[in-house]
C-alpha cells in the first residue's frame, strides 16, 4: 500500500491503536500465529523476494539474499517461536526486606503500535528482524519501506497485505516526504535503521511526541589486524565482510588497521582473496552492484578525491561489464590522511582504506580518538592483546577473528553506541525493547506499613530509626 498524506498515516495508526486496545495483551497463541504468518510469507515467496531485490540493485546474487536476508529472518522467527512464551512470563523479584512479606514482579507488556523505518541495503532482513521482535512482544506494527528499493518494497507491501490484517501489520511506501510524516507519528516506539544524518531528523521528529526511539546507524567500523594474528585468514575474512553486497552493509569493515610493515602483504593477500571469491569479478554475477547512480558517483568521488590528495588506489580486479555500469571493483586505498572525505564518512561500498600502526596501543588510541563505531573487528591470537582491545575500545558490537557474525547471534543484542546508534534488539533483547517491563508490588494481608501512618509520634520515630539503620 502507498500512503500519500499525513492524515492517511494517522488514520492507519488510529486503526491499529484501536485494535490493540481491544486486545492489549495478546496471548502466546496469537503472537505465535503472527510469527508463523511471517515465516510462511518469506518461505512461500523466497524466489520473488530475491528477484525483486536483484532488480532493484541491478545485480544482487540470490545466494547473498538467501544467506544474508532470508536465513537470518527465518532463524529469528524460529528463535522467537522457541523462546517467546518464556519471555512473556512475569519475572519474580524479591521485595525489599522492610516490606516483607510483600511480593514483587516485572510483567512484560506490549507497548502498543511500533513503527519501523527500513533502509535499502538489506530490505527484507531489516524489515523482518525488528518485525519479529515487535510481534513476539505482542505489538501492532507499521513498516515504512525504502523508496530506493521500489520493486521489493512494492512486493513486500503486497505480501504483507495477503498474510496480515492491516490492523496487525501494515506496510507504507512513499518518498522522503512520506518518511518524514511517518517518523512524526505518535508511535509507542520507533525503530530506524539508516544513516546518522537521517537518524538525527528521525529523532528530532519523534521527540515532538516523546516517542522512544531505537537508532541503528553506522559509522566507520575498524578491522584491527593484531601483531600475532593469523594474517592470511584475517585478510580473507576482512575481504569477505567488505565485499558481500559490495560493501553496502552497515557493519562492513570500513577501514583496516595493520602493522606498518605488512601493507604489501595485505595488498597481495587481498588481491588473491578477491580472485578466489569472485573470478572475473567485473562480469561475475555473484558480486553485487551499487544500488543507484547516485551512490556509485558518491563512491567514485570518495576514491578520486583521496587519490588527488595523495592516496594510492590498488584495484583488486580488472575489466568492466557494459551490462552492469554500477558494478564497482574492490579498491584498496593506502597513504590515506584523516582529513580526506573517505576517512571522515562511512564508506558503504567496496573501497577499503588501509591505516598503519607501530604498536597495538597506537591502533587502540586511533580507534578511541574517533566516534564509537557500530562494529569492531579484531584479528589476534594472543589472549592478553584481545582483552586489552576489548577493555579499551567502545563499539556497538565486536567479532573476534571474523567479521559480521555477531549480528547473527540471537542471544546477543544488536545496536550501536553514541554516534552509531542507541538501543538494541534481536532475540530477547528485542522483545524487551518493544515491551514495557511493568513493575508490580503485591502487598501482603499482614504487613507493617500501618506503623508508618501519621500522626508521627514516638512509635513512628522508633520505626524510622530502625529503617534508617538498615538502609
Amino acid at each position: 500500500m502507498t500512503m500519500t498524506s499525513a492524515s492517511d498515516l494517522s488514520d492507519l495508526l488510529a486503526r491499529q491503536r484501536e485494535a490493540q486496545g481491544r486486545d492489549p495483551m495478546p496471548g502466546w497463541p496469537a503472537r505465535a500465529a503472527r510469527l508463523r504468518a511471517l515465516d510462511a510469507l518469506i518461505r512461500q515467496h523466497r524466489g520473488e523476494i530475491a528477484e525483486a531485490i536483484h532488480a532493484d540493485f541491478g545485480c544482487r546474487p540470490r545466494e547473498e539474499t538467501d544467506l544474508l536476508e532470508v536465513f537470518p529472518s527465518l532463524s529469528a522467527i524460529r528463535h522467537a517461536l522457541a523462546h517467546g512464551r518464556r519471555w512473556m512470563r512475569p519475572r519474580r523479584r524479591l521485595a525489599d526486606l522492610a516490606f516483607l512479606p510483600a511480593r514483587t514482579e516485572l510483567r512484560p507488556q506490549p507497548l502498543g503500535v511500533v513503527g519501523i523505518i527500513v533502509p535499502w541495503n538489506y530490505p527484507l532482513y531489516l524489515a523482518a528482524g525488528p518485525l519479529v521482535d515487535a510481534l513476539a512482544a505482542g505489538n501492532r506494527v507499521m513498516v515504512k519501506m525504502s523508496e530506493y528499493t521500489p520493486r521489493f518494497s512494492s512486493l513486500f507491501a503486497e505480501l504483507v497485505a495477503r498474510h496480515f490484517p492491516r490492523e496487525e501489520v501494515a506496510v507504507v511506501n512513499g518518498d522522503a516526504e512520506v518518511a518524514q510524516a511517518f517518523s512524526a507519528l505518535a508511535f509507542d516506539h520507533l525503530l530506524f535503521t539508516g544513516s546518522t544524518a537521517v537518524g538525527r531528523h528521525v529523532m528530532r521528529a519523534a521527540s515532538a511526541n516523546l516517542t522512544p526511539v531505537t537508532l541503528e546507524l553506522g559509522g566507520k567500523s575498524p578491522a584491527i589486524i593484531g601483531p600475532n594474528a593469523d594474517f592470511p585468514r584475517a585478510v580473507e575474512r576482512i575481504v569477505f565482510g567488505k565485499l558481500v553486497n559490495a560493501g553496502q552493509t552497515c557493519i562492513a569493515p570500513d577501514y583496516v588497521l595493520l602493522p606498518r610493515n605488512r601493507v604489501g602483504d595485505f595488498t597481495a593477500a587481498a588481491r588473491a582473496a578477491v580472485a578466489r571469491f569472485y573470478p572475473d569479478i567485473a562480469r561475475n554475477d555473484q558480486y553485487a552492484s551499487i544500488i543507484s547512480d547516485r551512490q556509485h558517483e558518491r563512491l567514485t568521488g570518495l576514491r578520486d578525491q583521496a587519490v588527488a590528495a595523495g592516496a594510492r588506489a590498488d584495484v583488486l580486479g580488472s575489466g568492466s561489464d557494459p551490462a552492469q555500469p554500477r558494478r564497482l571493483l574492490p579498491t584498496l586505498l593506502t597513504g590515506v590522511q584523516d582529513e580526506m572525505a573517505v576517512m571522515q564518512e562511512e564508506i558503504f561500498g567496496p573501497l577499503l582504506p588501509v591505516v598503519t600502526y607501530d604498536t597495538l596501543d597506537d591502533a587502540i588510541a586511533y580507534v578511541s580518538a574517533r566516534p564509537h563505531p557500530l562494529a569492531l573487528y579484531l584479528f589476534e591470537r594472543d589472549r592478553g592483546a584481545i582483552e586489552k582491545v576489548l577493555a579499551r575500545t567502545i563499539a556497538g558490537g565486536v567479532t573476534v577473528n571474523d567479521t559480521l557474525y555477531h549480528i547473527a547471534q540471537h542471544h546477543l543484542p544488536f545496536g550501536g553506541v553514541g554516534p552509531s546508534g542507541s538501543g538494541g534488539y534481536h532475540g530477547e533483547a528485542g522483545f524487551r525493547t518493544f515491551s514495557h517491563l511493568k513493575p508490580v508490588f503485591r502487598q501482603a494481608r499482614l504487613n507493617g506499613t500501618g506503623l508508618l501512618n501519621p500522626p508521627y509520634g514516638a512509635r513512628f520515630r522508633r520505626m524510622l530509626d530502625l529503617l534508617l539503620q538498615r538502609g
